[in-house]
């Protein structure tokens, strides 16, 4: 019996860009089925509802299907909890300067004190992503800048639509 491992990468997806992409694509290499969690943040009040974000990482993930089964879930709550109900054993999470370590490093550890057999794998970014946060995306494309360099064109298209 061959056991699947299965990971999970969870995120606001607020917009869904090229970096969180590239995260998924690596992340897939290293699983036999990998979630996508996205977040239901009420604190951080998403520019997009939450079908929109799950619609836009449905679309972007959709190639990947031919070699990796990938599953895209919304989730609230604690991530452990999340993560122990879909059967994950990994938690995947990428990290684009020192100063995303800092606060993943106290996540990773938090999480291994609430379940040690859950472990989490740090991902860097592509160094053509590494700048690109999703909410500096927002920005650029409130003040109408071109974002086409930074997310998929359909989302790109429906980040003009949201200030426009």
């Amino acid at each position: 019996m061959t056991i699947k491992r299965t990971a999970l990468y969870p995120g606001t997806f607020d917009p869904m860009t090229l970096g969180h992409l590239d995260i998924i694509k690596r992340a897939s290499k290293l699983c036999d089925k990998l979630i996508i969690g996205v977040a239901i943040n009420r604190s951080k009040n998403p520019l997009f509802s939450l079908d929109e974000r799950v619609e836009m990482v449905e679309m972007a993930v959709a190639p990947l299907r031919e070699k990796i089964e990938v599953v895209v879930r919304p989730f609230e709550g604690l991530l452990i909890h999340f993560v122990e109900s879909v059967g994950a054993s990994v938690i995947i999470r990428g990290l684009r300067a020192v100063s995303d370590f800092e606060y993943e490093f106290q996540m990773a550890g938090m999480n291994d004190r609430l379940n040690p057999e859950i472990e989490t794998v740090f991902l860097m970014s592509d160094p053509q992503f590494q700048t690109i946060a999703s909410r500096l995306v927002k920005e650029i494309a409130r003040l109408g800048g071109d974002i086409a360099q930074f997310v998929t064109p359909e989302v790109e298209i429906r980040l003009k639509d949201k200030f426009t």
